[in-house]
């Protein structure tokens, strides 16, 4: 799972406090996306259990839905990265600021499908509780969510990262690399929820805008 985002130098001291407004469209496509989603991962648990592979369009198609989500968030609450307004697109667009990819399994364990997504990831779930809030702690992966990323630790951090943009005119540079190391756990906990890789998500905090960037792990 590769999850980047490249911080914008030159940020609006003012156009985060109506992008709640700005991604309504986006928010309207994804509610339907994110159905389309659900229904997908439905297919694809049973072609897993019956053949050990994911469907290659299916997989992109969800690849993509969790693109363009990402694209939304880090444009508004799970980041503010960047004031470029995101594409209407499931495809990756090079000269955008964020960018999404999981690779292809060509094989998945018949076995792990029938536990992974609710069992093995319940210590997951718990940290992305509190990475995320409450409220997308489950709902990653197979179920409904449509955002992450705008409550919890990630909330918060954004939001002092907002007011101090507000005041200064610059986004605190540790606080970006930070917050993109906790939606970057976010996002791996929702491809292995959503039966896209058998590899457990490490409980390690990437920080920075690029994958590789600042690698903590947490004590074994």
């Amino acid at each position: 799972v590769t999850l980047e985002g490249t911080l914008e130098p030159a940020l609006s001291r003012w156009v985060w406090l109506v992008k709640w407004l700005l991604v309504l469209p986006h928010l309207f496509v994804l509610v339907f996306l994110w159905v389309a989603f659900f229904a997908v991962s439905v297919i694809a648990f049973f072609s897993i259990l019956f053949t050990g592979r994911y469907p290659r369009s299916l997989f992109e198609f969800n690849v993509g839905v969790l693109r363009w989500t990402w694209r939304v968030s880090y444009y508004s609450y799970a980041a503010l990265g960047t004031d470029h307004y995101p594409p209407f697109t499931l495809a990756d667009v090079p000269d955008y600021p964020a960018h999404l990819d999981i690779a292809y399994p060509e094989r998945l364990s018949r076995g792990l499908v029938l536990v992974k997504w609710w069992l093995l990831a319940i210590p997951q779930y718990l940290v992305v509780g509190i990475l995320a809030g409450g409220a997308a702690t489950a709902r990653s992966g197979t179920d409904r969510s449509a955002t992450w990323g705008t409550g919890g630790l990630i909330g918060l951090l954004v939001l002092i990262a907002a007011v101090i943009l507000t005041f200064t005119g610059s986004y605190p540079r540790p606080i970006f690399d930070f917050v993109l190391g906790l939606n970057r756990w976010v996002v791996r906990v929702v491809a292995y929820a959503a039966l896209m890789t058998d590899r457990y998500p490490p409980f390690r905090l990437d920080t920075g805008g690029g994958e590789d960037v600042g690698a903590t792990a947490l004590p074994s």
